[in-house]
């Protein structure tokens, strides 16, 4: 059930899921329980599990990947900078990527006002993070003008990348024996069976 407090908390736990706030409210919160994600989505505080296994341990393979073409591609300075679980502002929602890029910017990125320049999520099980990961944050990314939307799946074997060209997405399939490469991080590519590998380790 969906609670208005008369004040908005300072500090977040999972006690507070479903609470309404406001950007402003979520934005002055001091301190998290940091066992759970917090997104701000249509006025309601959403309280999530963090990612599991299958999900960490390839988005971290692609940061030590991203990080080791930043150091020794010669194209690699393009990488401004990379972050996971990171909240990206959206309007008046808070929505957390999995995996933050920004390159071409030539600066540090402000990392919690620039919107990253690729948002990569690798999909949860369910229907319902289906329908988050490959319809919801698409239209929310598209709005704040991310170049690129990676969707890592490892139930499909694929990587659907949605590229924007002008206002609307071009939509890219990349299969499990195929290498992604993209004019944004030239040099850099993907091997998507080698990544999907690490989320199949138990």
């Amino acid at each position: 059930m969906i609670a208005l407090l008369e004040a908005a908390p300072t500090v977040l736990g999972r006690e507070h899921n479903g609470i309404l706030m406001t950007p402003e409210e979520f934005d002055a919160v001091e301190d998290w329980d940091r066992g759970c994600r917090y997104e701000l989505i249509h006025g309601v505080l959403v309280v999530s599990p963090p990612p599991g296994a299958p999900q960490r341990r390839p988005n971290d393979i692609l940061a030590y990947w991203l990080w080791a073409w930043h150091h020794e591609h010669p194209e690699g300075k393009r990488l401004d900078d990379t972050l996971h679980e990171q909240i990206v502002k959206i309007g008046a929602q808070r929505r957390i990527v999995d995996r933050a890029i920004w390159t071409g910017l030539g600066r540090q990125p402000d990392v919690d006002n620039d919107p990253p320049t690729i948002c990569v999520e690798f999909v949860s099980p369910g229907r319902r993070s289906f329908r988050r990961d490959y319809e919801e944050k698409r239209a929310d990314y598209a709005s704040v003008k991310v170049k690129e939307y990676w969707v890592i799946d490892r139930f499909q074997r694929t990587m659907t990348v949605f590229r924007r060209l002008r206002r609307n997405w071009r939509q890219i399939v990349v299969r499990e024996d195929e290498t992604y490469r993209t004019d944004l991080l030239p040099g850099f590519e993907l091997p998507l069976g080698r990544l999907l590998k690490f989320a199949d380790r138990q």
